[in-house]
């Protein structure tokens, strides 16, 4: 079973209990959810502030993947988006892909132009059916 790393659009959605977002239950339970730090540094000062402490923790307690960040591929990938088209992708969501290629997992997120990119550079995503 693939990894899906889990992107922080994926993790509010959840938390506020939307719909759309209910795949996580499944894919937590079949224990195939990991995040990187990131992800996590999106996610946790908000949390904390707000004193969710218990989501704060669920966040903590899941796999965590090693972040390996190779600037000239960064460089490359948004050189590739350029070319494409494709504008306005920040550096943390090119670290995120580059994240979730070098392990081989999936990306599940709410983000738009991961789908827009992931022709062009390799990633893989997981479609909620």
């Amino acid at each position: 079973m693939s990894q899906v790393l889990v992107d922080s659009s994926i993790w509010i959605s959840f938390f506020r209990g939307a719909e759309e977002s209910k795949i996580l239950f499944q894919l937590l339970d079949s224990n195939q959810v990991c995040i990187n730090n990131l992800i996590l540094s999106e996610l946790i000062p908000s949390l904390t502030h707000k004193k969710e402490l218990t989501l704060a923790k669920l966040l903590y307690s899941v796999e965590r993947l090693d972040i390996e960040i190779d600037w000239n591929e960064i460089i490359h990938m948004q050189t590739t988006n350029l070319k494409h088209g494709i504008n306005r992708v920040g550096i943390p969501d090119l670290i995120i892909a580059q994240n979730a290629i070098q392990n081989q997992a999936k990306l599940l997120s709410f983000d738009k132009h991961f789908d827009l990119i992931k022709k062009h550079i390799g990633l893989k995503t997981y479609e909620i059916r």
